[in-house]
């Protein structure tokens, strides 16, 4: 009498392998989505924060004026003087090692902020940009907000 000796799996096995396998990815996969996402917008609310303590000190060694955001990030990448000028005496800065981008969009281009309405933030920007500021020709407040991830839209903290 023979006895067979059979090794490997049946294709019906290897099928429900398959079909746990797929239901388990299907449950793990979105979590890493939200994952992602929110380690952006961690990140990103942890550059909000250096950003408008830079500003603010930025203030207080330029004579109470705010940087010129809106043309580029020069006044706060770079060394200036007392009055914001990138030549002559250069005493102070940098205020951050590069020109910051917004994780949630990749854009760094900052926009003049609209009326900031009672949700406390301001309405959304012309165009698509990182950042929003509240600049008014150096009479602003002087906050920084993030857009979110259409670039024009306020990201809500």
């Amino acid at each position: 009498m023979y006895r067979r000796n059979s090794k490997g799996f049946t294709l019906v096995e290897i099928l429900i392998v398959v079909i746990i396998l797929g239901i388990l990815a299907a449950i793990v996969i979105p979590q890493f989505t939200n994952a992602s996402t929110d380690a952006k917008k961690n990140s990103l609310t942890s550059q909000l924060q250096t950003i408008r303590s830079q500003i603010e000190l930025y203030k207080l060694q330029h004579l109470d004026k705010l940087p010129a955001l809106l043309t580029d990030w020069s006044q706060l990448t770079g060394r200036t003087d007392q009055n914001g000028t990138t030549s002559g005496t250069l005493s102070f800065g940098p205020y951050l090692q590069s020109a910051p981008k917004n994780p949630m969009n990749g854009n760094s281009t900052v926009f003049q902020s609209g009326a900031v309405g009672t949700t406390g933030y301001p309405t959304a920007a012309t165009g698509a940009a990182g950042f929003v500021f509240d600049y008014t020709s150096g009479t602003g407040t002087g906050k920084v907000w993030a857009t979110d991830q259409d670039g024009t839209s306020i990201y809500v903290e």
